[in-house]
């Protein structure tokens, strides 16, 4: 047992210290890009109520064009009174 002590005791710590390395590299590398894109996200929260209030007044704006078809239907039935007019005129 004294000899299992006494090469344990001269052991060197590199894998220790390698690995803790690796791992605060690897722990650096997923921060620097987790980090832009979490800026990134938050720019686009922040934007995302004029995005909102804008398609909004889009609707408002367009909603007149849902009659749009009322008046098509208008004007074909127009157009074919007009056609049947110029039909009987001769013309």
């Amino acid at each position: 047992m004294t000899s299992y002590l006494a090469a344990g005791a001269g052991a060197s710590h590199f894998g220790w210290t390698l690995g803790f390395v690796i791992g605060g590299v690897l722990v650096a590398v997923v921060v620097a890009l987790v980090v832009p894109i979490l800026l990134l996200a938050r720019s686009i929260g922040d934007e995302a109520p004029k995005i909102n209030a804008g398609l909004t007044g889009a609707v408002r704006n367009t909603a007149p064009l849902g009659a749009l078809r009322t008046t098509i239907e208008y004007a074909v039935t127009i157009i074919g009174g007009l056609q049947r007019g110029r039909a009987r005129l001769g013309g």
